[in-house]
């Protein structure tokens, strides 16, 4: 039975499905910072303030590529249903929380492109684990691009060798700048779940196993398993393939656009059986992130940094529950 009414002129059981989709969007530290609420004729999207990271992230703004990226399942669900989504991004400055608010805008079957991105999201995973030595193929990176585009992003695949060894650098200075702030290490601490069930955080189980020194690619997914051994035969891949995702705008807007923009790229590369996880240290350090947008020549900063490869399957992370991310019904208007 549905825990929800009916919106968009669907049913509660379809609603379900929309904002379960939604729900398995990426986040950092899956803290899952967004909430929904329903009315007749539309879902707002809006950002959890209790689910803030001010350490890493002071100013929301990788919250809002979050709530982007389940704003884009959230569209691909409706895509899935037959329905066209109208989407209006920050629609009332005088509700700061209101990130989006999509109403139906009539039938319309989905492509299948939108219906393979749509089966990619309950099997979409962070994969911190190792990954083989095998190549992304040249149709691999395309179609990784083409994603990026396709939702006003770009994707810069940092393949030189020389702009390589300057972002590994770049990376671990990020990582000790970070580890060295209290702060940033008891919020860091926070979100790690051990044995303890808990909805969202990331459990120690994601974080595979230790790397060993000369693996700096992976440092900051796995500091808080210092003291775990190394697994015998999982070393790490020698050379992952770095993407770059920037926007051609900033602020809130594009921040929304590029967690759209980010989501079609994970889910292409899922649906193309490549594994990705998130070198998030690199842009949440102002220093860093400026020297990563001069490296690469970009016009402006960017927003998404991702280790991209061949993985094998790992588990899923928690999920809250939908009774958790939507606003009772009691508030509907």
């Amino acid at each position: 039975m549905s825990v929800n009414p009916g919106a968009l002129g669907l049913t509660g059981e379809q609603v379900d499905g929309l904002l379960t989709a939604a729900g398995r969007a990426p986040s950092l530290h899956n803290s899952q910072p967004w909430r929904f609420r329903l009315t007749p004729h539309a879902i707002e999207l809006h950002a959890d303030p209790e689910r803030r990271l001010p350490a890493a992230d002071p100013d929301d703004r990788e919250l809002r590529i979050a709530c982007g990226a389940a704003l884009f399942d959230l569209r691909l669900a409706l895509h899935g249903l037959g329905v066209r989504p109208i989407v209006t991004t920050l629609p009332d400055r005088r509700r700061p929380t209101l990130l989006a608010l999509v109403r139906a805008g009539g039938p319309k079957p989905a492509t299948p492109d939108q219906l393979r991105l749509l089966h990619a999201i309950p099997r979409r995973r962070t994969n911190r684990h190792p990954y083989s030595d095998k190549p992304v193929t040249t149709q691999e990176r395309y179609a990784l691009r083409r994603a990026a585009q396709d939702e006003g992003g770009w994707l810069h695949l940092v393949v030189d060798r020389q702009q390589r060894a300057a972002l590994r650098q770049i990376a671990e200075r990020a990582h000790d700048i970070q580890m060295s702030n209290p702060l940033f290490r008891a919020e860091f601490e926070h979100w790690l779940t051990n044995s303890h069930p808990r909805s969202s955080g990331v459990p120690a189980t994601a974080g595979g196993p230790l790397p060993e020194p000369q693996d700096r690619w992976v440092l900051r997914d796995y500091t808080h398993g210092t003291g775990r051994p190394r697994v015998p035969g999982k070393d790490f891949e020698a050379e992952p393939l770095i993407a770059v995702l920037s926007a051609h705008l900033t602020g809130p807007e594009a921040e929304i656009q590029i967690g759209q923009a980010m989501q079609r790229v994970l889910l292409t590369a899922t649906a193309e059986g490549l594994a990705a996880s998130f070198l998030s240290h690199v842009v949440e350090v102002p220093r860093a992130r400026d020297e990563l947008r001069r490296l690469i020549g970009a016009t402006r900063p960017p927003q998404v940094v991702l280790r991209i490869g061949h993985g094998w399957p790992v588990p899923s992370t928690p999920r809250r529950g939908l009774a958790d991310i939507v606003e009772p019904a009691a508030s509907r208007a």
